[in-house]
Parts: C-alpha cells; structure tokens; sequence
C-alpha cells in the first residue's frame, strides 16, 4: 500500500468520521466540484435513505446514522414529504388536513432532531421537500408550494448541513409551476444552501432547470434499468457517464452526480422480481464511470435501505432483506474507496480526460474511463480488460504506476516506467465481470 493511502485510511476516522460539526457547503471556483466554506474539498459520497423521517424511531435514526459515518458517508438523500398524509413513528402527522400550505410543528421538530444528529456525526441531509407523486396527482398548487418553502426556509435557513432536492422522480415539466415556486422560494429566502432538482429515470435536471438562478449543481437519475430495457431515446442504457459528459460541457459549469443509479439488491427494471438483482459490482462500475467521467461525488442506494424494509413488512420491488442487514451489504462498504481515492491526490485540478487511452475505450461493461490531475491519473476497467495508456499525457520524466482495488481500497505497486509513447497495462486476475481495478499512474 502506498504510504499517502495508508496515511489516508489511519487518520479517516479522526478526518471524518468523527467530525462534531458540518460547514456549509459552496461551489468551486471552476464550477464543477462542491467544497466546504473554508475551501476544503467536499467529495458527495451519498447513501438513500427516503423514508427515514416516516419509518424510522429516534433509536433507529442512530443506528442508521452511526453506519453511514462509519461507513464514510456524508450525504443522505431523505424526503420530508413521502406523500401529503405522512406520519412519523411518534404519530405526528406531517401537514394539517394534508394541505401542504400547513406544516405541523411536531413533524418537522423530529425532523430538525434528525438534521442536529445527522450534523453531529458530520453528516448532510439532503432533502427533497415533496415527492413528485402528488405533485403531479394537481394536489400541490403554486402558490401552496410557496407557502411550504417559506416554512422551509425559515425552519431550517440556520442548519449549516442541509441540501435542497427539489422535485422528487419527476419529469420538470410536469407541474413545473410548483418547482419553480419551491425552488425560487428557497433560492430567496435561503441562498446558503445548495439546490438541485431530483428527475425521473433516464433524466437529468439540467433538461429543464440547467439555467435557472435557483439550481447550484446538476443531479440525474441514470436509473435501474439494463441496456435492453432501456426504451428512452437516448438510449443510454446503463452508461450512466454520458449524463455526466453531457452536462460537463454545459455553461454556465455546474457540478454535477448521479443521484439514482441502479440500486444494490434491486430488480434489474425495478418491478419484476423475476429478473436478475444489480449487485455490488454494478454499483461500483456505476460509481466510477460517473466521477472518473467528471462527476463532483456519487449516490449509492440499497433496495432495502431505501425503504427501511422491517421483519413482517410486505415491502415493493422485490425486497428480500430487513434494513439493518443491509446496512452491511458489500457495496454499502466498499463506496468508501472511492472517496478515500479521490482525496489522495489533488483535488480541484482534476479533469476527465479520455486521450489518456492509446486505442479504443470499449464498449458497455468493457468499456474504460480516465480521469487525471497535473501530476497523476486514474484509468478504471469494470472488467479487468488491458488498459492500453497514452503515456506523457501528465507532467513527469518517469511515472509510477500501480493498482487499486475498488473492492478493498489496497493498492499494490507496479513499477516506474519512462513518461512516453504507449504502454499496455493488464491487470491482475482474469477479464470477468466484477474484476474491476483502477490504474494509477503518478509522478515519480
């Protein structure tokens, strides 16, 4: 293991999982990265837990949030309206007469003991205000919207480690009235918070809002279906990197992630629990593909998790486990290396760069993303297929080169080679699916 990894992975408890506090969070100066405001860089690693406020009581609201920490997570996308009659486990209902113009005191002081516990253990919420469903159902209008995000805003303006999701699965177009009042509301009366629009499916927020004054940073839903189950006209199938490639280019810059890729544990097309299950190994080529492509962090999602499936519950979608075993599902611990990854190098001087390649990137699962700094770079493979790397593409006589194990975070050294022409790298192991490594090449 090289020694700035392992330096990395002894002091991440004391850096982040024991963080008491969260900074509020801004965007880069180059628009494509989040950072904290005294600068430091902020890699948004998030876990899904969208029915938290409603499924979940005080003490399991802990044990959750001490898991992600341990876990190194910093972000959790929640709703705070799953739909207008949610209830807590307390009984507190969450509107009066289910008129979202009414927010009821109990609900939302629970919700503001979940933020405290969440900022406690550094720990962002991201939360969408109202699901799309009833929205689109013509049960929210504009001017309700309005009323609600001014509660909102109010209710939470002084929590530092809050972020705005608006929408909630949701085409913008659809009742686009009631996001824009939501989102310019908040924009107003709550600028110190960032704010995205979370989309259906197949969809990206910069479709509908790229230019709008409220919208800080660009969040897609790459989704949960397969390349042949894609019927779409982009046809993206599962290369969820094209979302991020798209919306790289766009100006004015804005960061940008994938909010929802395929979940672990979660029927391939998400409702016929006949197909077969994405797994951790889809999580991670998902995970990479997006932030080596350019993308500013990565949300990760559990099929049980999402849902906090209990023991006796009926559940949707297929589930086969209780929640809190889950909670400790391989790709649940592996994300961590990504991060870990990301903030070895430098930073804010990274960009996606596919010239880093000598031939052809591959198609689908085969296909390869590269990324680099001034003095490194990294080349991701889903299957352990040779890398075959331009050399002299970063500042150095002679480059180190080594690999990293997305499943495990060890890196194990290679050898130093000379900064020019091309060289073929195979990685250990055989090509399989699930054989994925990163190559890193630094400055000797």
């Amino acid at each position: 293991m090289k020694w700035n990894t392992l330096l990395y992975v002894l002091l991440l408890p004391f850096l982040t999982y024991g963080q008491s506090k969260t900074l509020t969070l801004k965007v880069s100066k180059d628009g494509h990265f989040f950072q904290t405001s005294d600068g430091q860089p902020f890699f948004w690693l998030g876990d899904t837990g969208w029915l938290l406020f409603t499924n979940l009581n005080e003490s399991e609201v802990d044990h959750y949030l001490a898991d992600r920490q341990h876990k190194g997570f910093n972000v959790i996308q929640v709703m705070l309206l799953p739909k207008l009659a949610a209830v807590n486990q307390k009984g507190d209902s969450a509107l009066l007469k289910n008129n979202i113009a009414e927010p009821q005191k109990k609900y939302f002081d629970f919700v503001a003991t979940v933020v405290d516990k969440a900022a406690a253990k550094g720990l962002y919420l991201a939360l969408v205000p109202v699901w799309g469903s009833p929205v689109k159902e013509g049960k929210v209008s504009p001017a309700a919207a309005a009323t609600y995000a001014h509660f909102l805003a109010t209710r939470f303006h002084d929590k530092k480690n809050i972020i705005w999701l608006n929408g909630g699965d949701i085409k913008g177009s659809d009742s686009s009235a009631v996001w824009n009042a939501i989102g310019n509301t908040l924009h107003k009366e709550d600028s110190v918070h960032l704010m995205t629009f979370h989309p259906r499916g197949r969809a990206q927020s910069s479709d509908w809002f790229h230019h709008a004054a409220w919208l800080n940073f660009n969040m897609f839903q790459s989704g949960h279906q397969r390349y042949n189950q894609d019927t779409t006209k982009r046809k993206y199938g599962e290369d969820n990197f094209r979302y991020v490639q798209a919306d790289y280019k766009r100006t004015p810059a804005k960061p940008v992630l994938d909010g929802e890729p395929s979940y672990e544990s979660i029927p391939q097309g998400l409702h016929d629990p006949k197909e077969p299950y994405w797994s951790d190994k889809d999580v991670r080529r998902y995970a990479y593909w997006s932030v080596f492509a350019g993308g500013a962090g990565f949300t990760y999602g559990h099929n049980s998790v999402i849902q906090f499936h209990k023991a006796k519950e009926k559940g949707v979608y297929g589930v086969r486990e209780v929640y809190t075993d889950a909670l400790n599902a391989p790709g649940a611990g592996q994300m961590k290396y990504l991060k870990q990854l990301l903030l070895s190098r430098s930073y804010f001087d990274r960009v996606p760069d596919q010239s880093l390649l000598a031939k052809d990137t591959g198609t689908q699962h085969q296909r390869i993303l590269a990324t680099r700094g001034k003095t490194y770079a990294f080349y991701y493979t889903a299957t352990g297929r040779s890398i075959p790397v331009q050399l002299g593409k970063i500042e150095a006589g002679y480059i180190k080169a080594s690999w990293y194990d997305p499943r495990t975070g060890y890196t194990s050294r290679i050898g130093t080679f000379p900064n020019k022409g091309v060289k073929v790298f195979d990685p250990p192991g055989k090509e399989e699916e699930g054989n994925d490594w990163v190559l890193i090449l630094d400055r000797s």
